[in-house]
């Protein structure tokens, strides 16, 4: 194949494609993101399927923290029940953590989770009071066979008054998905990484 062939074939690869199956559905506040505009770590960070505590550690050789922001009871809302398949009032649990670099203190992802406590095994719901790291440690702790489908992801502008505490970054590459067990979804996760990510 000749350079000329395989050059055009870069510039026609997308990562992504394939991987949100909802891309028109997304909420009005993504706007469309440039592949070649991303690092490498964005771009893997984008289209993981697979646990990104353990990622980003091994990318960026450090421990990371995840530092629980909030875990409350909630009622689904119409939009939980369109994506979670369940009906609208349902009792659901909202979580938000960050994952910190233990030794930098640099801010490596924020994400959101909206999780039917229905769904999960008494383990995994002991999981979310008790185990300190993430949803994807509590999951493959529990043994569960689950497959992830992701949904949509853009660039994402985020208002000062809805930001964490002492978080500065506006601007963030966001991405959601949903986790299913058994044919039915058991959470729907957004994952929001700083869109200046060290590389």
């Amino acid at each position: 194949m000749s350079d000329a062939s395989n050059g055009s074939l870069a510039e026609d690869f997308d990562p992504a494609r394939g991987v949100f199956v909802a891309m028109h559905q997304r909420p009005a506040n993504l706007a469309d993101v440039e592949m070649r505009s991303l690092s490498a770590a964005q771009r893997a960070l984008l289209v993981i399927d697979g646990t990104v505590t353990q990622f980003l550690q091994a990318y960026f050789l450090e421990p990371v923290i995840v530092e629980r922001l909030q875990q409350q009871q909630d009622d689904a809302t119409a939009f939980d029940a369109q994506w979670l398949q369940c009906a609208p009032g349902e009792p659901l649990l909202r979580r938000s953590v960050l994952l910190k670099g233990v030794r930098s203190g640099r801010l490596f992802a924020w994400a959101d989770s909206t999780i039917l406590p229905g769904r999960l095994s008494a383990e995994m719901r002991r999981g979310l009071v008790d185990e300190p790291g993430g949803l994807g440690k509590i999951i493959i702790d529990s043994g569960l066979e689950t497959r992830r489908e992701g949904l949509w992801f853009g660039l994402e502008q985020v208002e000062s008054r809805e930001l964490p505490e002492n978080i500065a970054e506006s601007r963030w590459l966001s991405r959601s998905y949903r986790i299913f067990a058994g044919g039915q979804p058991l959470m729907r996760v957004t994952e929001r990484f700083p869109c200046v990510t060290p590389d």
